[in-house]
């Protein structure tokens, strides 16, 4: 394709904008979940009149000595309405995603409004050869998932400058970047704010049925780690193969040529300026990398001090050994904060950016005001989680959804493929991860505990469905932007030719997601250090 013309996608646009139009009627995810509240009361009643109840699994009634039965309870007895006004407060500040996030995000906003996750996304693909230009652009994209919206708003459109400058086709590079930051989603090396959001919901619907399971942010570390080295060759695949033959040679003409000197309105507070974007890294971004780098192994020999030095105050030698480190694992949500506070400010000092303690404090404050629609709906959700554990409907479903799985038979990687598929058709529709995960937890964790299968596996199996389809609907809040880039470059490319270039991604993203489930499943390899497939014991 050259510059000026648009992929023919008709039957991509007309199945998107139904998609559009459909996701567009649902309403904002806070008022979605009030909305669930509202129903979720209705429904309490009618459980309750019609003595709905379950067999509990785990409980024993002190009384008869049997297994305990679970009836549901309508969420307008005068219990439930005193519990709702009484306890307001402590079922907000105790739902567990909203201390993880709001602690790993103090650094997480220093690190990233000092300018390091941009500086070290640029620094990763600027000299990358030309022939592993794909690969390293998407390595850096997934690995950019811990930088949150920077990501999004610096490495993709730089992906496309660096693409033209190699005399590539830049909607490959815009393509490529969108596919590992996006369909990527959960891939990394690293656990991050991602896994404390994911895994506090978790721990909130495992503790419906099993009270004592604890939330372990590095529940998923090897999972997540798999996902990058099988998600890469995919992106790889498809970018050189598929999508830029596709595309054709880019030829610049007059205004849709994006040079260092040209530049374009920004879209939001964050993003930048083509020239801005294009431009090497300075002499004190460089010195600011090295600080940056020296500040994160300081606290990486600081953790391993309290892990293995005098004292061992991260390992609990009073525990059975396979419970020994669980301090350490706990600790990782406070670490990450230690470690993106110190090296963005690190970075911060060497560049001039952070003069002072009070430009520190500034932007610590500042990551904790963008985190203010998160409180909102955290508000909405910690309701809706809570009064559902209130009216013992979901721990009834799980029940009775786990008899009626285990009736089917069906193996258990075929089990957790369907939930992936199930979670992928949701996303068209249910953008938030968060959203759609405070959705489905509450029922799919503990049904398939009940079955044996870990809540870390759970939790594996949503991440893939959850990330691959986030690159074809326009319900993604970002996705008009890189529609943006990539009309800077092209000036008629549509939401249908976007659609049409991301579609190969998403479903190789699907399959080989699926199948790595399937495998991780079938040889039980651990998800996370502590965290098998298959729960030890029921």
């Amino acid at each position: 394709m050259t510059s000026g013309e648009a992929v023919n996608a008709t039957g991509n646009s007309k199945f998107l904008g139904w998609i559009e139009r459909t996701g567009n009627k649902l309403p904002d995810p806070v008022f979605l979940f009030l909305y669930l509240v509202a129903g979720l009361i209705l429904l309490s009643v009618f459980a309750a009149a019609l003595n709905w109840s379950a067999v509990h699994p785990t409980e024993i009634d002190p009384e008869t000595g049997t297994q305990k039965v679970i009836a549901a309870t309508s969420l307008l007895s005068a219990e439930n309405i005193r519990k709702l006004w009484v306890e307001m407060p402590k079922t907000f500040t105790g739902f567990h995603p909203l201390g993880y996030v709001l602690v790993v995000m103090l650094g997480a906003g220093v690190a990233e409004k000092s300018g390091l996750f941009g500086a070290a996304m640029r620094a990763g693909v600027a000299n990358a050869p030309k022939y592993l230009l794909t690969p390293i652009v998407a390595l850096v994209a997934m690995m950019g998932n811990l930088a949150a919206d920077a990501a999004y708003v610096v490495l993709i459109p730089l992906a496309g400058v660096i693409y033209a400058a190699a005399g590539r086709h830049p909607i490959a590079g815009i393509a490529a970047a969108f596919a590992g930051v996006s369909g990527g989603f959960s891939a990394n090396l690293f656990p991050g704010q991602l896994d404390a959001l994911l895994f506090g919901i978790t721990q909130s619907a495992a503790n419906t049925v099993f009270p004592d399971w604890q939330a372990n942010i590095a529940g998923n570390w090897y999972f997540i780690v798999g996902m990058t080295f099988v998600f890469l060759p995919v992106i790889w695949y498809v970018t050189d193969k598929i999508i830029e033959p596709r595309l054709g040679t880019y030829r610049a003409v007059g205004a849709q040529a994006v040079s260092a000197g040209i530049t374009t309105d920004r879209q939001n507070d964050n993003e930048l300026s083509d020239s801005e974007i294009s431009q090497p890294l300075s002499p004190d971004q460089r010195k600011g990398l090295r600080h940056a780098g020296l500040a994160t192994l300081g606290v990486v020999a600081l953790w391993l001090f309290m892990t293995l030095g005098p004292d061992t105050p991260l390992i609990d030698e009073t525990a059975t050994p396979e419970a020994q480190l669980t301090p350490f694992y706990q600790s990782l949500v406070a670490g990450f904060m230690v470690l993106f506070l110190l090296a963005g400010w690190a970075f911060g000092r060497a560049t001039g950016i952070i003069k002072n303690h009070r430009d520190l404090v500034s932007m610590m404050s500042q990551s904790m005001g963008d985190m203010a629609y998160f409180l909102v709906l955290a508000f909405a959700i910690s309701h809706f989680v809570a009064m559902f554990g209130w009216s013992n409907l979901g721990l009834i479903t799980a029940v009775h959804g786990a008899d009626g799985l285990k009736a089917l038979a069906l193996p258990a990687p075929i089990l957790l493929m369907l939930v992936v598929i199930f979670t992928a058709a949701l996303n068209l529709f249910v953008g938030s991860a968060s959203a759609k995960w405070a959705l489905l937890a509450p029922v799919l964790v503990p049904m398939l505990m009940l079955l044996g299968v870990s809540a870390e596996m759970t939790t594996a199996s949503y991440r893939v469905g959850d990330g691959a389809t986030n690159i074809i609907t326009p319900l993604m809040v970002y996705f008009p932007l890189i529609l943006v880039f990539c009309q800077r470059w092209v000036k008629d490319f549509g939401i249908g030719s976007l659609a049409a270039t991301m579609i190969p991604y998403s479903v190789g993203l699907l399959l080989v997601g699926m199948a790595l489930v399937g495998i991780w499943v079938a040889v039980e390899i651990p998800l996370g250090p502590s965290a098998p497939v298959f729960l030890e014991s029921l």
